[in-house]
């Protein structure tokens, strides 16, 4: 089965300037060419953490989408992060997945971030998202869909290999960030990568990285601190199968619906 090189790109974001967040992006990324099969941006890239919507929101197929398609056929990889998105009259935290041969996904955030108001300026998302890039399932999620393990899971078998969140995730809850893709890593017995960004947005909130890869038994294959960094590390699919198959407790998890009432 497949290793998937996945890079993580922490960073800080100029607020509010889309154009000067496409363009730092640009010139970090490029030694990635042929080096990775996906590259992990943090939640709002183009933008930061805003509730400034109206002015910000980029329509289905605004500059940083083509943006991320140049990306992806550039660098010949998958590339996802999360922007700003009004379509049919309503806002969304849109997670985009763009692909080198051109194809693009999207996930919308289902848990909207109450205590920032999140909630009053966004439309929840209703449906997950599951694909498969170069042998490995994905499930794509955002920021605050951590602490809801629930989402996370969604099956009673798993249906992926490695789950993965995109964040603004402030440094005063740095510690829950930290424990939470832990957890998600152990109960879910698959790889989990977190994005995160640093530096102090235009609301005076500090971020201080904290991105990580983890193992399916929760330990670290990498963690980035608080500088800002970019760094790959390999998925290896055959090894967790192979722990899977050892360890099968997902065999025995608890059946679920959710309800549908947002």
């Amino acid at each position: 089965m497949s290793v998937l090189r996945v890079s993580l790109v922490q960073q800080p974001l100029q607020w509010h300037d889309a154009a000067a967040n496409r363009e730092h992006f640009t010139r970090l990324l490029a030694p990635l060419a042929g080096g990775t099969d996906l590259v992990v941006l943090p939640e709002t890239f183009t933008t930061g953490f805003s509730m400034k919507v109206s002015t910000l929101a980029e329509n289905e197929s605004g500059p940083t989408l083509a943006w991320l398609k140049g990306q992806a056929a550039r660098l010949d990889a998958a590339i996802t992060g999360s922007v700003i998105t009004v379509s049919g009259g309503r806002y969304f935290n849109r997670l985009l997945w763009a692909e080198p041969d051109g194809t693009v996904r999207h996930y919308d955030k289902r848990h909207l971030f109450r205590m920032a108001l999140e909630h009053e300026h966004f439309t929840a998302g209703r449906e997950p998202l599951l694909l498969t890039w170069r042998g490995v399932r994905v499930c794509p999620l955002v920021c605050y869909d951590l602490r809801f393990p629930v989402f996370s899971r969604r099956r009673p078998a798993l249906d992926y290999e490695l789950l993965l969140y995109v964040a603004n995730w402030p440094a005063a809850r740095a510690d829950a960030w930290e424990a939470l893709l832990r957890a998600r890593a152990i109960e879910n017995q698959a790889y989990v990568v977190g994005v995160n960004r640093t530096g102090v947005d235009g609301l005076n909130i500090p971020y201080r990285g904290g991105s990580a890869a983890l193992d399916f038994l929760g330990r670290p294959l990498l963690q980035l601190g608080e500088a800002p960094l970019v760094a790959t590390v390999g998925c290896d699919a055959g090894s967790l199968a192979a722990f899977r198959d050892r360890f099968p407790a997902h065999l025995d998890a608890d059946g679920f619906t959710l309800a549908e009432d947002r």
